[in-house]
C-alpha cells in the first residue's frame, strides 16, 4: 500500500491536471491512497477537488503551513504505508512514475528514499544575444552588455518560464521592466517557450549594435534605451531537465542535478544521489520514522535538503529513478525570483548549514553572504546603471533573510547537538559528495 501526497494552496487547475494523470498510473487502485492536504487556500480549489475527484481524501489545514508543516500533516499518519510519496501539485505524472519508484525500493533495501527525472513542462526553443559589453561605472567591475527586461511568445508574457543561460549576471530590479531585468556580460543564451516569434525587451548602457538569433539567419538590430524587438524561433525545440536529484555543491548550496541541461539522454541510468527533491518523490517509511519528518521552522525552501542531510548523516541513502518521469510547472506556488522565495531561499540554506554541516563550512558560508550582501549594497549604491536599482531591493532582501537567520540561529544551533549525537557518517563522508553529479550504479 502506498501513500501518494500531493499539497495544495491555491492550486486551482494545477491541482486538478495533477489529480487528472494519478488516475492513469500503471498501479493497482486498491493499493493507492491519494491523499490531498489543502493548506488553508482561499480560491475554492479545496470544493473543486472534491468535486472533480471524489476518490482523492483531503486532510485540511485551517492556515498554510508551509511546504514542511503542510506535508507533515499526512506524513504523521504512515500506519500500514511501507512506502509514501510526496507529489507537487504543479506536477503531471508519465503512467510508469510510481512503478518504477517501488521497484527501485524494493530492489535496494538500504535506500531511504528514490527520486523521479524530473522535467520542466512543455518544451523550449533557443535564443542568443550578442552586443559588446562595456564597464558602466567606475565602480562596477562587471562589463555589460543588453539588459534584457521583457520576454513574450507569440503575444504572451513568457518571462517567468523563459531561461537564463550562458552569459547573464543574476537578477536585478527597479527601472520600468515588469519583471525586473537581467543583463547580459558577452554572448548569451536564452530559453523560451516554444513558439513562432519572440519580442524582447532590450536595452543597452551606450547606443550600439546588436545580434539575435534562433536556428536562422542572425537579426542586428540597433540598441540603446529599452525597447521591443521582435526575433522569429527556428531553434530546435528541446525538452528540459528540472532535476534529477539533488546535488551538495562546495559553498553549502543544494543544487538541483541537471538544472536547465536539454534532456539528451545524458540522465536515464539509475544513480545514487547525495539528496532527493520533495517536488516527487517515494520515502520508505522506517526512513520517516529514524530520520524524522521535515522541519517545519524552515516553512518553505530546504526543506528536502535538510531531510535529506540528516538522513545521509545516519548512514541512508538515495536513489535517482530515470524511468520514474514528472512534468513541472516550476515554481508555479511561490514564483521563482520573488520576495518571498528569496527570503526563505536565503535563510533557510543558512539555517540548514548552522543545523547539519561542519562548523567551519556553516561560518564560511554566513561570512560569504554578509560579504556578498556588502557588495551589493556598494555596487546598488555607487553604480546605479540603465533602469538601475535605486531601490536597493537585492541587498534590502538579503538584510531581511538575515535577520531571519539570525532569530532563528540558536533553536537550530540547539538542533544541531542533538544531531550530532546520533551521527553515524563522518562528516568527511558526507562532504565527500560536494560537487559530485552522482554514482551510477549500472
Amino acid at each position: 500500500m502506498v501513500k501518494v501526497v500531493v499539497l495544495n494552496y491555491n492550486g486551482g487547475g494545477l491541482t486538478l491536471n495533477c489529480l487528472d494523470s494519478l488516475n492513469g498510473l500503471e498501479w493497482p487502485a486498491d493499493r493507492l491512497d491519494v491523499v490531498v492536504v489543502d493548506n488553508g487556500s482561499s480560491d475554492g480549489s479545496a470544493a473543486m477537488i472534491r468535486q472533480a475527484h471524489p476518490w482523492a481524501r483531503i486532510i485540511a489545514s485551517e492556515k498554510n503551513l508551509g511546504f514542511a508543516g503542510g506535508n507533515n500533516l499526512a506524513l504523521s499518519d504512515l500506519n500500514g504505508f511501507e512506502y509514501v510519496a510526496l507529489l507537487n501539485n504543479d506536477t503531471t505524472v508519465e503512467p510508469g512514475w510510481l512503478k518504477a519508484l517501488v521497484s527501485a525500493l524494493e530492489a535496494d533495501p538500504d535506500a531511504g528514499a528514490a527520486c523521479s527525472k524530473i522535467l520542466l513542462d512543455g518544451r523550449f526553443q533557443e535564443v542568443t544575444l550578442g552586443a559588446a559589453t562595456t564597464r558602466s561605472h567606475r565602480f562596477d567591475t562587471r562589463r555589460l552588455g543588453l539588459q534584457l527586461s521583457g520576454v513574450e511568445v507569440d503575444g504572451t508574457d513568457r518571462w517567468e518560464s523563459s531561461q537564463f543561460l550562458d552569459g547573464w549576471s543574476g537578477p536585478e530590479f527597479g527601472g520600468d521592466g515588469r519583471h525586473g531585468f537581467r543583463w547580459s556580460t558577452g554572448p548569451a543564451r536564452l530559453r523560451v517557450p516554444v513558439g513562432r516569434q519572440a519580442r524582447l525587451r532590450l536595452g543597452a548602457v551606450h547606443a550600439g549594435v546588436a545580434t539575435l538569433e534562433s536556428g536562422a539567419d542572425p537579426v542586428t538590430i540597433a540598441i540603446g534605451q529599452p525597447q521591443w524587438f521582435t526575433i522569429p524561433l527556428a531553434g530546435e525545440p528541446v525538452t528540459v531537465v528540472n532535476n534529477a536529484g539533488n546535488q551538495l555543491l562546495s559553498g553549502g548550496y543544494c543544487a538541483d542535478r541537471g538544472y536547465l541541461e536539454a534532456d539528451l539522454g545524458q540522465y536515464q541510468l539509475a544513480s545514487e544521489v547525495f539528496g532527493w527533491c520533495g517536488a516527487s518523490v517515494l520515502l520508505r517509511s522506517r526512513y520517516l520514522q529514524d530520520v524524522g519528518l521535515f522541519d517545519e521552522r524552515l516553512f518553505l525552501y530546504y526543506e528536502d535538503f535538510d531531510l535529506s542531510w540528516r538522513g545521509r548523516a545516519q548512514g541512508w541513502r538515495y536513489v535517482y529513478t530515470p524511468d520514474s518521469v514528472v512534468h513541472h510547472v516550476h515554481s508555479a506556488t511561490a514564483g521563482e525570483g520573488t520576495p518571498l522565495s528569496s527570503y526563505y531561499v536565503e535563510r533557510n540554506r543558512l539555517l540548514v548549514l548552522t543545523k547539519n554541516a561542519p562548523a567551519s563550512m556553516a561560518l564560511k558560508a554566513v561570512e560569504r553572504f554578509v560579504l556578498t550582501t556588502a557588495s551589493y549594497l556598494r555596487r546598488d549604491l555607487l553604480s546605479p546603471t540603465l533602469g538601475g536599482d535605486r531601490r536597493f531591493t537585492v541587498p534590502a532582501r538579503r538584510v531581511h533573510a538575515f535577520g531571519g537567520y539570525l532569530a532563528r540561529m540558536p533553536a537550530m544551533v540547539a538542533s544541531r547537538r542533538a544531531l550530532r549525537r546520533r551521527q553515524a557518517v563522518p562528516d568527511r563522508d558526507v562532504l565527500a559528495w560536494a560537487d559530485s553529479p552522482g554514482s551510477p550504479r549500472y
